[in-house]
């Protein structure tokens, strides 16, 4: 199939503006590839005894041969998110596999893993954002010993995923295979939790059934079964080829799940330095692969926090995308998956009416995919149109359906739910901003209203509650951005807009920080760059002024004076109450170095790469 002309020019912009830092990133990756040698051939006697102390015999005597691949597993695991509780069974099924194909694998570090399900609202949600850069960082730690041949990353959620990527970039070296634990199986309707949350935020039940109905919703082992971050995570990690194909949506504790842990265990070991088809994870993610994720996320509907994390992890592999790649991309990627808060499904569901193998199929046969790129099970992304299944008890792959089987959540590329993505790009004078738009109905994504000003989503849900907000408004919330506090998701706002837009209002929000990929039917310009707390133009808006969010042509204005509005100075906030408490003290740094949402709100530095 023919390429989509859109698809060559976003693809080649991005090879020519990122030519210089690609080959700066690529030399130094492949100045450390040990290619025919183990990675820990280097280190002394000394440092080896150290690394392999504490090993079984039989692995020990393996280790010693300095032969054979041995494979990291990095894992996020922990027993209190059920995303990652899974995660405790991977390890011991790794090594035994590992070992059978004639390698070993060790537990080489755990990075931190946070819910933004349980911080949503509180403190601990300004720590959520720089927890990336930690997983990043983290993951350089694990690796740092020099002692692996591949990698095994073991993590589902929000900036877990996007961290390892990072740090498995930094190693861009080292093979690298991503392991999924699945979402949780079925719960109870979205459309009954959401209902639920709404009369609960009228004050017409209480808590307690508030509480039955989130358990019955998030009930089990797995991860939440909306089209969040975190399961837009499993789909970037497959259209990348970073999954075993078709790996993605299989629940946890199955007898398939298993196997396609195992399998990815064998495959780590045949894409090591001395396995038969060596495949570093520098040369999977190059931009072609990037541009794959870009279109998943539109085809998809997928969280707007991609925004940041896609940037960021491709400017840690030498890449340079932004805002525009996006924007320019959505005019022309159709819309083919509707998964909660997008339509009714869920991810379950989703997969079970022909899911991811289906809809890369499609953008494939379109034109809008880059097939020729490398993945961790060989060349073509045409491998990733087929879905795994036990024949007789034994791991293989079948193609996906050729058909949706729920055309209500999936469909072709001939007949999609939108002809344009699900994600856009606003500008104006007020700076830029992303809206996701795959959830908004036509008639609410033009809202022009008079701004009311807060500095903090309680503030405003203290306003909504004294029934000052029964009137059009646009809700302007501001100095939530990286510099500020850290920039909490501010989903605390959703059922009151809701509430409100319900009512016939117009409203919608502005605001410096996130709300992530379960952003619902309020249209919301987010991540609004420059950022107050930089000085932003957001800073300027007063109570009043007639703000403009128009997500069909691409405006976020503000209707006042020109000459007045250059002599307006920037509003201040009282930041003090974000530096402490829940360890936001320990997080000075990152607040103090982020770069803005725009750039991927990076904390650390990356190379200079004009002065390699």
């Amino acid at each position: 199939m023919t390429k989509h002309p859109v698809l060559v020019e976003v693809t080649e912009r991005i090879i020519q503006r990122s030519r210089v830092q690609r080959q700066a990133y690529l030399s130094r990756i492949r100045a450390a590839t040990h290619q025919g040698k183990v990675e820990r051939s280097q280190l002394s006697c000394t440092n080896l005894a150290h690394a392999f102390a504490a090993m079984p015999g039989d692995a020990k005597l393996r280790i010693k041969e300095a032969a054979r691949p041995n494979l990291a597993i990095v894992s996020a695991y922990n027993d209190m998110l059920s995303a990652h509780m899974p995660l405790e069974t991977f390890p011991a099924l790794i090594k035994d596999e590992a070992f059978k194909a004639g390698a070993t694998a060790q537990f080489a570090g755990g990075v931190p893993a946070m819910c933004d399900g349980v911080t949503q609202g509180q403190a601990g949600m300004e720590l959520s954002l720089f927890s990336r850069d930690v997983i990043a960082m983290s993951t350089a730690v694990a690796l740092s010993h020099q002692m692996f041949d591949a990698a095994l990353y073991l993590g589902v959620c929000d900036k877990i995923v996007p961290g390892l990527l990072m740090g498995a970039l930094a190693f861009g070296h080292l093979p690298a295979i991503f392991v999924p634990a699945g979402p949780m199986t079925t719960g109870i309707s979205n459309d009954e939790k959401a209902k639920t949350r709404q009369l609960y935020a009228e004050g017409k039940v209480g808590r307690d059934a508030l509480l039955e109905t989130e358990s019955k919703s998030y009930h089990g082992p797995g991860t939440c079964t909306f089209y969040g971050t975190a399961n837009s995570n499993q789909m970037l990690m497959e259209i990348m080829g970073l999954h075993l194909p078709g790996t993605a949506f299989i629940n946890p504790g199955s007898p398939l799940r298993e196997a396609l842990t195992r399998a990815a265990a064998r495959q780590a070991v045949r894409i090591s330095a001395e396995g038969e088809a060596f495949t570093p994870v520098a040369e999977i993610v190059d931009e072609k692969a990037i541009v794959n994720a870009m279109v998943g996320l539109m085809a998809t509907g997928g969280s707007t926090n991609h925004t940041m994390h896609l940037v960021a992890a491709a400017r840690v592999a030498g890449i340079d995308i932004n805002w525009d790649d996006f924007d320019t991309l959505s005019t022309v990627v159709p819309l083919l998956a509707r998964v909660y808060p997008n339509g009714k499904a869920d991810v379950n569901q989703f997969h079970a009416a022909g899911g991811l193998g289906f809809v890369i199929r499609e953008l494939l046969d379109a034109g809008l995919l880059h097939d020729d790129v490398q993945t961790v099970v060989g060349k073509g992304l045409y491998a990733y149109t087929r879905e795994p299944w036990l024949n007789n008890g034994q791991l293989d792959w079948r193609d996906a359906p050729s058909e949706p089987l729920d055309r209500e959540i999936v469909r072709p590329a001939s007949d999609p739910f939108s002809s344009n993505g699900g994600l856009r790009v606003l500008s104006g004078q007020l700076g830029r901003a992303v809206i996701k738009v795959s959830a908004v109905k036509p008639e609410h994504r033009l809202v022009e209203a008079p701004a009311v000003v807060f500095h903090s989503q309680d503030d405003m849900l203290a306003a909504f509650k004294r029934g000052e907000l029964e009137k059009d408004f646009i809700a302007v919330i501001r100095f939530q951005g990286p510099r500020a506090n850290g920039m909490p998701e501010l989903h605390k706002l959703t059922p009151a807009l809701s509430i409100l837009q319900e009512r016939g209002f117009k409203v919608a929000l502005v605001t410096d920080g996130r709300m992530s990929g379960a952003s619902g039917k309020v249209p919301a310009a987010i991540h609004v760059s420059p950022e107050a707390a930089q000085g932003g133009p957001i800073a300027k808006v007063r109570d009043g002024d007639i703000i403009r969010v128009d997500a069909d042509n691409g405006l976020l204005q503000v209707q006042v004076d020109a000459e007045e509005w250059a002599l307006r100075t920037e509003s201040d906030a009282d930041l003090h109450g974000n530096e402490y408490g829940v360890g936001r003290e320990l997080f000075a740094v990152f607040r103090n170095t982020a770069t803005s949402a725009e750039e991927g709100a990076i904390s650390f530095a990356l190379p200079q790469w004009e002065k390699m």
